[in-house]
């Protein structure tokens, strides 16, 4: 038997339907809330606002859980490849292998880019922020493959715009990153995703040797930051492919609202405060006792998560990955000193312990990424060639479940009607 709510406003009664998800999850349905009784419900933020019912990504804050189609992140992180999971979250099953070399294919097919995009990219100054020139370049590729517009697009043409999308990200993130040190751009080769992405950022001469921690290590960042329910970045995708924009103006959309320092700007802002408490001596109990002190405005970045009341699960398989990393390279990196002895404490402090203020993913990918060599402004970048096919899938889901446009409410508290004034009189 279906549940029902009940809501009771100016002596009337009013049932609302209340759904509930494959995981037990349960939401009350006011879709139907306006017509019935003239009110709406308010919610800044949609902090408790269910957009959309889908069948990506279950997430569960309290418990500490995170799946992609009902495999937990744990056993795809260590069994699965970046591809794979792409694979997984865009067509809801992870793939034979056949259909594995089949996308492969298609991607890798499509990472070349037309020589008069190479000019535009070029153009862009050098310390031109990465994120401003990917999400311009994502959008001004509607120019070079016009057939992506259409909103009512074939099966095989969705395909063809996912494959394009997929393969192209990777060789603007690398050529943003080149073109940020003004280094000559590096051409895609039929390598590994991860392993041709790390050789377009770094190879100088061919010299460059692709190490197999660091591809390993890159699949699993990747795999864990691939889609995240709906959050900032992925409900700006889905509002804005509601209106039936393409898939590539999307997604522009999409990395735009990810560059944002209160999205996906994290793991930037860690590399930062660890180089701020280098300059000042790198005395890291300092600031850990700032980090306490509520009247102090410090706040130690990469602790804890607004999601995840207890843990993070990816940060517990991404510490995995960040210890090899940095044991790989060898790198003899004072700030990257800091971030292991402020871990090492934090995680003995009773005060972060009692307030499960856990290191969370973007601590390590922080570290990470700069053990690679990368300027803190890429970071974002990374973090968008990571949750590309989440947004894709999410965006996709929207178009085949015909959802309508999105169209928030709200409600005005601004002047009553006043009349107006002409100027001599004001």
């Amino acid at each position: 038997m279906s549940q029902t709510a009940e809501l009771k406003f100016d002596g009337k009664s009013y049932e609302l339907p209340v759904i509930e998800g494959t995981e037990n999850e349960k939401a009350i349905d006011v879709s139907k809330l306006r017509g019935q009784s003239g009110l709406i419900t308010i919610d800044p933020g949609f902090k408790n606002t269910g957009s959309t019912q889908s069948k990506i990504t279950f997430l569960d804050g309290e418990k500490g859980i995170l799946s992609y189609r009902g495999y937990p992140i744990e056993q795809l992180a260590e069994k699965s490849t970046f591809i794979e999971v792409a694979y997984l979250l865009i067509n809801g099953e992870l793939p034979t292998a056949s259909e594995l070399k089949a996308f492969e294919a298609s991607i890798a097919s499509n990472n070349e880019l037309p020589e008069a995009a190479k000019t535009i990219l070029s153009g862009f100054p050098a310390d031109a922020h990465p994120m401003g020139v990917l999400s311009a370049m994502v959008s001004s590729l509607t120019a070079f493959y016009p057939e992506v517009l259409n909103p009512n697009g074939s099966e095989e043409e969705v395909e063809k715009t996912i494959a394009q999308l997929m393969g192209k990200v990777p060789t603007l993130s690398a050529w943003a990153h080149r073109n940020s040190n003004r280094e000559s751009l590096s051409d895609p080769s039929d390598k590994e995703f991860c392993a041709n992405f790390l050789e377009m950022m770094f190879n100088k001469d061919g010299a460059y040797e692709v190490d197999t921690a660091v591809v390993k290590a890159l699949n699993v960042l990747l795999i864990l930051h691939a889609d995240h329910e709906q959050n900032c970045s992925t409900a700006t995708v889905r509002v804005v492919g509601s209106s039936h924009a393409s898939l590539f103006s999307s997604i522009s959309a999409g990395i735009s609202a990810l560059w944002g320092p209160l999205h996906g700007g994290a793991n930037q802002a860690v590399i930062e405060m660890l180089e701020a408490i280098h300059a000042d001596g790198g005395d890291t109990k300092k600031w850990l006792d700032k980090a306490k002190d509520k009247n102090d405005p410090f706040r130690l970045m990469g602790f804890g998560h607004r999601v995840y009341k207890n843990f993070d699960p990816r940060a517990t398989i991404i510490k995995k990955s960040c210890d090899e990393v940095l044991t790989t390279l060898g790198i003899n990196d004072p700030v990257l000193d800091i971030a292991k002895g402020l871990e090492q404490e934090a995680l003995n402090d009773p005060y972060f312990k009692d307030r499960n203020l856990y290191p969370n993913v973007d601590f390590y990918s922080g570290i990470i990424y700069k053990a690679l060599g990368l300027k803190s402004e890429l970071f974002t970048v990374m973090f968008v060639l990571g949750r590309l096919p989440g947004w894709i899938a999410q965006w996709k889901e929207m178009r085949e479940d015909k959802a309508p446009i999105g169209r928030p409410r709200q409600v005005y508290t601004g002047y009553t009607k006043r009349d107006y004034k002409d100027i001599a009189s004001r």
